[in-house]
Formats: C-alpha cells, structure tokens, sequence
C-alpha cells in the first residue's frame, strides 16, 4: 500500500499518533487526509478534512462512511485508556468502556469501510494496537485485555479480506509521549517515529509493524522460556 495519491481516514486524529499520522500522510502525498476526532473543532492541522466521529456511535461511523466514499487506508487510531486492575471495584465497567472504544470501535470500522476500500481495489486498514496486546501488566489490565481482543479480531478480519486484497496491518509499540501517557515516567518514542516505522512496514507490504524497541523486545519474548508474559 503506497501512501502518496491514497485518500486516508484516521480515527482520533487531533493529537498523538493519530496527529502523527496525519502529517505524515501529507508529507508522503496522500491526495486527501480524513481526519476524525469526536469533537473535529480540535483538529487544526492544515491540509486535512475535519470529520465528525465518535468510534463508540453507530451512527456517526454510518455518516462518516457515507461522507468519505472514497477512502483507500484506513487507520484504526482512536483509542482510551483508564489505570485499574482486574479486582478492582470499577473493573466490570472499565472493561466494558475499553471494550467499546478499542475493539468494538475498531471493529465496527472495519466492518463499515470494508465495502469501501473493496470498490477502490482494496486498499489497506492499519489497526493501531500495543505490546500489551501480547503481556499483561500490574494498572494496565482492562486496557491490554481490550488491546489483546483488537489483536485478535486484526488478524480475524485480515483473513476475512484477503479475498478482496485488502492489506489489514497490525501496529505495536510501548510507550509513545501522548497525552495519554504523559503522567508516566518512563522512557518514550516519539509519535513520529513510531509512525515513521508503521507506515514504512505498511509501505513494504506488512501485515504487522513493530514500531518500536519494546514492541519487538515483547515478540521476541513471547517463545522465550519462560515467556514475557509470564513475568
């Protein structure tokens, strides 16, 4: 899948990677940047087309797809996060919040612009996931549980649409300085670079881009003896 001359829809494109990712697909010459954010009065990035969308609500997914008829890529980038493990008091709500915006979410675009990218010969999706969709860790349960189902239902829907050649490509990474991380101390890639990696894998043809170092330390890990996951 080539960028330049493609006409691109990214979900949660007002900031992080998802701003990311917009300007990098006018700087690879798409013909045209969708980019969608609950509230489009804060996308400000010149060059792109503000799209109304809240991933959780069937029906702005049904008029974004009617509004934006010929998308080519699309990038499945909106997503939340809330801290809290598994036995906490909110978990059962937690889980389902994270359930609807990163996998429901994702899912029911998927399904939405399928017949799309279908007329225009296939195109390609790319699914913005995480290194916990493989590890499971201490704060970060629901979320990775979320980002494991949007994992597995990627490479569901990648088999579902070989037959039409559309290209369907998973994106991992650890920590990316976002606001959503911005209250951690750790070290972090940037959005840029992270999306530098993915667009070049896609690019390339991939079907999984590990965009950065504790993405692929993670795939590794996982045959390791015993796996990462395990730690």
């Amino acid at each position: 899948m080539k960028i330049a001359n493609a006409t691109v829809f990214i979900t949660g494109a007002n900031r992080g990677v998802g701003l990311a990712f917009a300007r990098a697909a006018l700087a690879r010459g798409a013909r045209k940047v969708y980019a969608a954010a609950r509230n489009p009065s804060t996308i400000t990035l010149p060059g792109v087309e503000a799209i109304a969308l809240d991933v959780t609500r069937p029906e702005e997914v049904a008029a974004a797809v009617q509004r934006c008829g010929d998308v080519t890529l699309l990038i499945n980038n909106a997503g939340t996060l809330r801290l809290g493990d598994y036995l906490a008091a909110d978990a059962i709500d937690s889980a389902r919040a994270h359930m609807e915006t990163n996998f429901i979410g994702p899912l029911r675009l998927c399904q939405a612009f399928a017949p799309v990218l279908a007329r225009h010969g296939g195109g390609a999706i790319v699914n913005v996931l995480s290194a916990l969709s493989w590890v499971n860790m201490q704060h970060f349960g629901v979320y990775g549980a979320s980002k494991s189902a949007a994992w597995a239902m990627t490479n569901g829907v990648r088999q579902e649409l070989r037959a039409q050649h559309t290209q369907v490509m998973a994106m991992h990474m650890g920590y990316v300085d976002t606001d959503m991380t911005s209250s951690f101390d750790v070290a972090k890639a940037s959005p840029d670079e992270v999306v530098r990696q993915a667009l070049d894998a896609l690019e390339a043809g991939a079907e999984e881009a590990l965009a950065d170092d504790t993405a692929k330390y993670v795939k590794r890990g996982l045959s390791a003896e015993p796996g990462v996951y395990l730690a």
